[in-house]
């Protein structure tokens, strides 16, 4: 049943602009029903527009939503506001919203996976017009719907999607409803929601407009949708499957979370779904500076794939490395650099249904890698931080970045590494107890270098550390109150070399295994169930 889902969302196409929308009269259709949502809610009242404002653009936006067997539910049209052509202090103030974390979606999932949790999903309909507008906003009438000669603008109410503001003033209004039906916002991150009495547990998170519910009651969970739907226009999508892009297959082994209707998006839109299939993203011995080859004459078709590559790498830990490479030469970007990106796609187009296995067995406990390559910038000189982080069995939490400072020694190169992994230890940590696990043990972090787990040790500061002190303090602090425990581990069996330099295929095939990736369209074929 996953596969006839999957497939049947890769069939259908969206179109990209109104004048190839307006020749579909389902697509004409979904307009319609959109303008007159907007108008039944007020959104907008037609006025002159004042001499001294000048009215925002906006455009549509096309979307299929799918039932949960993957049949067509409707054809959604959106109206979106040209938001980028506001003016700061006149046309909105206040614009941050939070959003919820991708790690914090893993947690949850392999949480849920562990505990058999169940999991469900809310779509919530217009979500930002139930936002209230504070200031003076106009925009022009919508594409297709001005009448010859019409003068007049629309003067918004209604907060609408596109606007710097509207998330803001959405997620003020359903933070609002949550914590009056009893929820409380966590510290660690402001978009997840839990609440917990008499030992039914149930915690909501929210991106935008998109909601997983999760919780060991369905009774719990059924009363939650009923309490949402009595205060705004939403859709109950069952049992979750697809969200944000990533397909959710379920079964009793535990979840795989992949991008596979994204990946051949990817390869469709650069032209790649024909070419040769590489088996590992990055050659071993590749080496690229800001100097190399030929400057591209347009860039903004390198900058769209890397960006579309870096959305990839939410399930695909195997990819982040050869990404980060790539997004460092974003300003100028050359012809190798170009060269790279396409080895990335060949090996996306090897493997386009891989992504992450959380196995419903293991502990609920935080397992931690990290590792450092010395110098690899030749730029910049600057070393590489890697780390990968398991919750159980499941990897949750990955990372490349290019260290703040050159390092004058691999030892130091690798504590800097263990001092970013540790900060993100305690940030999990701390989600955790908000999703009511209490992780009463020291979280094992395995490094590969013996001098840096000596410095996390040794109290004394000398000539070849003082400069590191701060770094020192972090990670001796978490070693002595007992939250960390360092650990040895080979090179050879470090999973966090992947983030960290290039790999032979023979190595990069191991130490992917390790992490938990896998392919659900060959590893796990029949297994998958409802």
């Amino acid at each position: 049943m996953h596969k006839a889902f999957t497939v049947k969302i890769t069939l259908a196409k969206e179109p990209r602009s109104f004048s190839q929308a307006v020749l579909d009269s389902r697509w004409r259709e979904a307009m319609n029903t959109e303008i007159q949502a907007l108008q039944a809610n007020k959104t907008w009242s037609l006025v002159p527009l004042p001499s001294h404002k000048k009215p925002i653009g906006c455009k549509w936006v096309y979307k299929i939503k799918y039932n949960p067997d993957g049949t067509i539910e409707r054809y959604k049209a959106r109206l979106v506001a040209k938001g980028f052509s506001q003016v700061e202090g006149i046309d909105y103030r206040e614009t941050f919203a939070p959003v919820a974390k991708l790690t914090t979606v893993r947690v949850l999932l392999s949480l849920a996976s562990i505990q058999g949790w169940h999991l469900h999903q809310l779509d919530v309909n217009n979500a930002f017009l139930n936002g209230d507008l504070y200031e003076d906003v106009y925009m022009q009438l919508p594409p297709g719907f001005g009448r010859k000669g019409e003068h007049r603008v629309c003067k918004l109410h209604k907060s609408l999607y596109g606007l710097k503001q509207a998330s803001r003033q959405w997620f003020l209004k359903l933070s609002s409803a949550l914590k009056a039906a009893g929820f409380k916002q966590s510290w660690s991150d402001y978009s997840l929601f839990v609440r917990n009495t008499q030992g039914r547990f149930t915690t909501l998170l929210v991106y935008v407009d998109d909601v997983i519910l999760a919780g060991n009651s369905l009774q719990d969970i059924i009363e939650t949708k009923q309490f949402l739907a009595s205060h705004f226009k939403l859709k109950d999508m069952g049992q979750l499957r697809y969200f944000l892009g990533i397909e959710v297959a379920r079964s009793k082994q535990g979840i795989v979370l992949c991008q596979r209707k994204y990946a051949l998006e990817v390869l469709e839109d650069a032209g790649f779904l024909g070419a040769k299939p590489s088996r590992f993203p990055v050659e071993q011995s590749l080496t690229l500076t800001r100097g190399d080859g030929a400057e591209l004459k347009d860039a903004s078709q390198y900058r769209r794939l890397v960006g579309r590559l870096i959305y990839l790498t939410i399930t695909r830990p195997d990819l982040v490395y050869a990404v980060h490479i790539l997004s460092q030469f974003m300003d100028t970007p050359r012809q190798p650099h170009l060269d790279a990106a396409y080895k990335v796609l060949r090996y996306v187009k090897q493997t386009p249904g891989q992504g992450i296995f959380l196995p419903s067995t293991g502990q609920l406990e935080l397992t931690a890698y990290c590792d450092a390559d010395w110098a690899r910038c030749k730029d910049t000189r600057r070393s590489t931080t890697g780390y990968c982080i398991f919750f159980g069995n499941a990897p949750i939490s990955w990372k490349t970045k290019k260290q703040g400072t050159v390092s004058r020694s691999s030892a130091e190169a690798e504590y800097r590494s263990m001092a970013t992994t540790c900060c993100e230890i305690t940030w999990l940590r701390s989600l955790l107890a908000d999703l009511n696990v209490n992780h009463a043990h020291a979280v094992k972090l395995f490094c590969d270098n013996q001098a840096a787990i000596h410095i996390a040790s040794n109290p004394v500061f000398h000539e070849r550390t003082k400069h590191i002190e701060m770094d020192c303090h972090v990670v001796r602090e978490k070693v002595q109150r007992g939250l960390v425990k360092t650990m040895h581990i080979r090179t050879q069996e470090q999973p966090a070399n992947l983030f960290t330099k290039p790999l032979s295929s023979k190595q990069f095939s191991t130490l992917l295994s390790k992490l938990g990736v896998i392919n659900i369209h060959t590893n796990l074929r029949g297994s998958i169930e409802e």
